[in-house]
């Protein structure tokens, strides 16, 4: 806490050309928001400082959240990609279409432990959308994980069919969802994110905002 309250030596000018020093304290930011914090509100400097700190928090909350919802419009657009590369590996070992989409919904199966229809009544997703536009950041992830390595061992391990590749789909969300486990996440029990459709409309509108004000003051 001293480093936050230094003790210095000021030197400020006397009478007749004569010099005399001090002792004050330099005070770092933190500091000030501890005295503005305890301070009494009566008074002006301290209800200005009060109302400063309050305004500046609040700023630096609103872009942590953005920063939040940023990485995980990015992740779902990465599991978009990752999945759309492994339909196109899977398509080339003859799995369709709907092969792929049933490989993928076991996986899912097997990392939350739960189908995908009870999972998302679970999660309050509409019927129409899908799973992984309302899953928190790290089951986004934890999917992505899960496909490219699926992806990887198709092509190394030289799979063939749909029954074989399924099988290697699941066991590599059953090692992804073990791993979670052992650290106390438990993929079906996480509180669901908020839609991916409208954080990337919100971020898309900010930066409009954004922009708009950057031409103003040009």
């Amino acid at each position: 806490m001293a480093y936050h309250f230094p003790d210095v030596r000021k030197t400020i000018p006397m009478p007749k050309g004569a010099e005399k020093e001090i002792d004050e304290i330099l005070l770092t930011r933190y500091a000030c928001y501890l005295i503005a914090q305890n301070g009494d509100s009566r008074k002006e400097e301290i209800s200005f400082a009060q109302n400063y700190f309050a305004v500046q928090t609040r700023r630096a909350e609103l872009v942590e959240q953005r920063l939040l919802d940023y990485e995980r419009v990015k992740v779902r657009k990465n599991l978009s990609q990752t999945e759309k590369m492994l339909s196109g590996i899977l398509y080339e070992r003859g799995v369709d279409t709907k092969g792929f989409a049933i490989i993928r919904s076991k996986g899912d199966q097997a990392l939350f432990r739960l189908n995908t229809q009870t999972l998302k009544r679970k999660m309050g997703v509409p019927e129409t959308r899908p799973v992984a536009d309302f899953l928190p950041t790290i089951s986004i992830k934890a999917k992505d994980l899960a496909a490219e390595m699926t992806g990887l061992n198709v092509q190394s391990k030289d799979l063939k069919g749909q029954s074989k590749i399924e099988r290697e789909h699941v066991d590599n969300n059953t090692a992804v969802r073990d791993m979670l486990t052992q650290r106390g996440i438990i993929p079906e029990n996480l509180p669901p994110g908020e839609d991916v459709k409208k954080l990337q409309r919100k971020l898309d509108g900010d930066e409009k905002k954004v922009l708009k004000g950057t031409r103003k003051k040009k």
